[in-house]
């Protein structure tokens, strides 16, 4: 069952393990649908959170984290990977889950380079889009917590928010 806006507009330290096992639709440019299980997310929550990008203020780059959940804020690192996040929350409230692992790779850079993201997808709706959606199977898992990774930048207590979420075992209903 393809998620709904409702799903998307929650607190992004509850979206975060929700949108664990759910599973991302690619319809990739020769027609396929690539569907992958979502295994691992990261929450950025805001502009309280100095690891956030909303932390530097409101900006073209995070404009779209601030139209409300269910919105894909891309951008790009090292000059060749799209990051792919989900925008979560209300209007004005800039929060959203990184996607850092699927099922067929870990590594948030390689989950752009497998789904073939690039600029484009920049304030794409998981809603109404149909080149990427998210579903619901129905799946059960159970995750664990850790600090999020690559942030140092951001310092205490930013570096030890336990944020990332990690799926522990994915045993189907």
């Amino acid at each position: 069952m393809k998620l709904t806006q409702s799903f998307f507009e929650t607190d992004v330290l509850e979206l975060a393990p929700a949108l664990l096992g759910k599973i991302i639709c690619r319809k990739m440019p020769d027609g396929e649908v690539l569907r992958c299980r979502i295994t691992e997310t990261e929450a950025y929550n805001g502009v309280s959170d100095l690891a956030c990008h909303a932390s530097k203020g409101r900006t073209l780059r995070t404009e779209i984290m601030y139209g409300g959940g269910g919105n894909i804020y891309v951008y790009l690192i090292y000059g060749m990977y799209w990051m792919l996040n989900i925008v979560s929350g209300g209007k004005d409230s800039p929060q959203a889950v990184l996607i850092r692992g699927v099922e067929q790779t870990s590594g948030p850079g390689r989950v752009g380079r497998l789904l073939a993201l690039d600029k484009s997808f920049y304030g794409e709706s998981l809603i109404t889009s149909d080149r990427i959606w998210l579903e619901d199977d129905g799946s059960e898992v159970s995750y664990e917590t850790t600090p999020r990774i690559g942030i140092n930048y951001a310092g205490e207590p930013w570096v030890s928010m336990p944020w990332r979420f990690i799926i522990i075992n994915n045993a189907k209903n």
